[in-house]
């Protein structure tokens, strides 16, 4: 009885291996068969998102634009303000010319003629007996009060364009950030989505070739709307920098750990050149700024070649907005 036992025993002990891989390959038979229908819900999916890139059509950026000889650029031998396309600037060439050259002149004139006249009618020969007179009240009035209403005179729109100057950007206007490297300039649209892009000076053969001033031209240049308020945010990433462009009326420095902030408007269209105005290091001086002014549409246009949304974030939060919510997590 024991043996008989013992031979049931040995017997299920060499089937059972085989009941358990038949058993696991018929798991694995019918496991397909329950993942075909997320397979194949997955393959519409995946096939509309292999066709979206396809029937986007690629946006070419603007024919890039030629500088005009004397608009936004120095020209030799020139000793005067250049041309203006900025309010801010018109405004600021209005009270250099019209204002403070005017009355330095008056005053310059004024005091010439009085040393003039000092020196030939008090002069010792023609008074050898000298005045002793000490105080005059009406001279010391007079002298008292033009030079305060002077001041006043230039005080009231000087204020004034410090606060044009310093005025906050409107809502609606392009955002900006500007980074000061050794020794180049890193550009960021972050409504519009535009990553960093660095700008860095042309080879003077490569400027000539391109018909662009020596030690101005870059490889990469800020693109920006004509007649839209500009809000320039601006930083350093390792010493202090100063962006500046004298066409613009703009100056503004870059500190690193603190960002500076200045709204501006471009008049025309053009390319405006401007360097770093702060002693920054042994290459200082080959840190050049050009910034490429275009009408509203062609401004649109580079945004999309750069894979922007010239919308920014009015467009992106309009999307979120239309978008379906999505659906509440399945409960275990």
């Amino acid at each position: 009885m024991n043996i008989v036992k013992s031979l049931f025993a040995a017997g299920l002990l060499a089937l059972a291996p085989t009941v358990a891989v038949s058993h696991q390959a018929l798991a694995q038979d019918a496991a397909p068969v329950a993942a075909a229908p997320a397979e194949s819900a997955a393959a519409p999916a995946e096939a509309t998102n292999a066709a979206a890139p396809a029937a986007e059509e690629k946006v070419a950026a603007p024919e890039r634009m030629k500088p005009t000889l004397g608009i936004g650029m120095p020209m030799p031998g020139e000793y005067k303000i250049q041309e203006q396309f900025s309010p801010t600037g018109r405004q600021a060439v209005w009270i250099h010319n019209d204002l403070l050259l005017p009355i330095i002149t008056v005053i310059s004139l004024f005091v010439l003629g009085l040393m003039l006249y000092i020196m030939v009618r008090f002069r010792r020969a023609a008074n050898p007996v000298p005045s002793k007179t000490a105080h005059n009240t009406l001279i010391e009035i007079i002298w008292t009060v033009v030079p305060v209403l002077i001041l006043v005179a230039i005080a009231v729109p000087s204020i004034s364009l410090i606060a044009e100057q310093y005025k906050p950007a409107p809502k609606d206007a392009v955002t900006v950030k500007i980074t000061g490297y050794q020794w180049y300039w890193g550009y960021e649209f972050p409504d519009q989505g535009i990553p960093e892009f660095v700008s860095n000076i042309l080879p003077p053969e490569k400027a000539l070739e391109n018909g662009e001033p020596n030690l101005l031209a870059v490889d990469n240049r800020l693109v920006l709307p004509v007649g839209r308020p500009i809000k320039l945010i601006i930083t350093g990433a390792d010493v202090i920098h100063s962006f500046a462009v004298p066409s613009l009326w703009f100056k503004l420095d870059a500190v690193p750990g603190r960002l500076n902030e200045r709204a501006i408007t471009i008049e025309k269209p053009g390319v405006y050149y401007g360097q770093c105005s702060e002693l920054c290091g042994i290459k200082h001086g080959f840190m050049p700024i050009a910034i490429e002014a275009r009408p509203e549409a062609e401004w649109e246009q580079w945004v999309r070649s750069q894979g922007g949304d010239p919308k920014g974030k009015g467009g992106a939060e309009a999307t979120t907005a239309a978008a379906p919510a999505p659906a509440a997590p399945a409960k275990i």
